[in-house]
C-alpha cells in the first residue's frame, strides 16, 4: 500500500500547526504555575496602564506590538536562512521560537532580570492569556510581513517603536537593551527623569 502524502506546508496548514504548538506552550506556563488570566479575574481586550499589576495579564497591550515586530523579523530572518522551507513550515518555526521566549520570559530568572534592571517593579510575570495573545501578535506579524514591502514593514517598525517609546517609555529595542546591557540613563528617562 502507497503512503499517502500530508500534504503540502502551505500557510494555513502551517498555522493550524502553529496553533497546537501555542497550546503545548499554554500547558507548560500553566504546569509551570502561571495564572491562566489575571488575578483580577476579568479579561479585557487592551490594558493601556504599563506601570500596573495588570500588565502583561490582558489580551493585548502596550508590548502587543513588540511581538508584531518579532513576527517581521522571524519571516525575514527565516527567508534568509530557510528560503527553501515552505511558508508553512517557516511560521511553525517562528512559532516554536516565540513559544520558548514566552515559556523563558516567564522563569524566576527573567522576571527578576526585568524587575532588576527595567522599569518594571510590578512584573511579575504574563497570564498565560497574555502569553498566548502574544503569540498571536507575532504570528500576524509574520503572516503581515510575507504580504508587506520591505519598506513597509521597516516603517510599521519605525512607528510601533517610537509610538511605544513616546506612551511608556519603553519599547521592544529598550527592552532588550535593559534585559542585555542595562543603562542608568534609560532607567533615569524611563522613570521620568
Amino acid at each position: 500500500m502507497k503512503p499517502t502524502s500530508a500534504g503540502p506546508w502551505t500557510l494555513a496548514r502551517g498555522v493550524r500547526w502553529g496553533l497546537l504548538v501555542a497550546a503545548g506552550a499554554g500547558a507548560i506556563l500553566l504546569v509551570m504555575g502561571r495564572t491562566p488570566i489575571c488575578q483580577c479575574g476579568y479579561v479585557k481586550l487592551w490594558h493601556g496602564i504599563a506601570m500596573s499589576s495588570e500588565n502583561s495579564q490582558h489580551l493585548s497591550d502596550w508590548y502587543t506590538p513588540s511581538h508584531i515586530i518579532h513576527g517581521f523579523v522571524f519571516y525575514g530572518l527565516l527567508w534568509l536562512a530557510a528560503r527553501r522551507w515552505p511558508i508553512g513550515l517557516r511560521i511553525v518555526a517562528a512559532v516554536v521560537i516565540e513559544s520558548a521566549w514566552e515559556i523563558f520570559e516567564n522563569t524566576d530568572l527573567i522576571i527578576n532580570r526585568y524587575r532588576e534592571q527595567t522599569i518594571a517593579l510590578d512584573y511579575y510575570g504574563d497570564s498565560v492569556l497574555n502569553s498566548l495573545a502574544d503569540i498571536g501578535a507575532m504570528m500576524a506579524g509574520f503572516v503581515a510581513a510575507r504580504h508587506l514591502a520591505v519598506w513597509m514593514i521597516l516603517a510599521l517598525i519605525i512607528v510601533m517603536e517610537a509610538g511605544v517609546a513616546f506612551a511608556i517609555r519603553d519599547n521592544l529595542t529598550l527592552n532588550i537593551i535593559m534585559l542585555v546591557w542595562p543603562l542608568d540613563a534609560i532607567r533615569a528617562w524611563q522613570s521620568g527623569g
